[in-house]
């Protein structure tokens, strides 16, 4: 019986608290899949298109679907790239040269200072067309002063590398932090780099969190069962 009365108040409750818990985990970033914009339309260098609440330079581009392998457009990248990502609609590329890297940057607001986020994002990669060589390519990815990399991609010469999810983990450091993605890229003549569906969320408790939580709300349960059975020996109504 007791087991019972303890299910019927602390499942309830945990499931309460992990349901405020994933109402707290909106994604933080927005207009993460480039689809707003003012300025020109994709493809274009992203100072032109100027995606809403994004902010980059260099040879930053947003491009629309099937324009990356387009040879009527800037930079394009050897034949065989797909025309869209997984996330659908327009997605950003970028040149790893040095020299013309340039950080793709959002301010993120409604953080806590010191707590752990998770950044998740597609990436991809492909050697620009008219370049030769085998080379890599990644993305530094920074928020405040917490830098991860994606895993490095190895493009083919004349590849390129497929769409594949990412998931790094990053600290904040304030209230608001800068999240800053760089291609990163090396080898003879740097491949072109392409991101999309950029979310970043509060990071799970850990299990022992969890254990924790049901810990707490167990001691409060037999509490409150105990006090109704002390209630109804007095002959009080619980």
């Amino acid at each position: 019986m007791l087991s019972r009365k303890l299910s019927i108040i602390v499942i309830p409750a945990i499931a309460l608290v992990l349901f405020t818990f994933n109402l707290a985990r909106a994604n933080l970033v927005t207009n993460g899949g480039f689809e707003i914009y003012t300025g020109t339309t994709p493809k274009d260098f992203l100072i032109n298109v100027q995606p809403t609440d994004w902010s980059g330079g260099g040879f930053d581009f947003i491009d629309a679907p099937g324009t990356a392998d387009d040879f009527s457009d800037a930079l394009p990248v050897y034949p065989g790239f797909p025309a869209t990502s997984p996330q659908g609609g327009n997605f950003v590329q970028a040149d790893s040269t040095p020299t013309f890297a340039q950080p793709i940057t959002q301010t993120i607001s409604g953080l806590t200072a010191g707590q752990s986020y998770t950044v998740s994002f597609y990436q991809a990669a492909g050697q620009g067309a008219g370049d030769s060589g085998a080379t890599t390519d990644q993305w530094e990815v920074t928020l405040g002063s917490s830098t991860q990399y994606s895993s490095l991609m190895s493009i083919p010469q004349s590849g390129m590398f497929p769409w594949t999810s990412q998931t790094l983990t990053l600290s904040a450091d304030n209230t608001s932090d800068l999240l800053s993605f760089i291609a990163i890229g090396s080898g003879g003549v740097p491949p072109q780099i392409f991101l999309d569906g950029v979310d970043m969320e509060p990071s799970v408790p850990e299990p022992s969190a969890l254990m924790l939580l049901a810990g707490v709300g167990t001691v409060l349960a037999v509490g409150r069962i105990g006090r109704r059975a002390c209630a109804k020996r007095a002959g009080v109504a619980a």
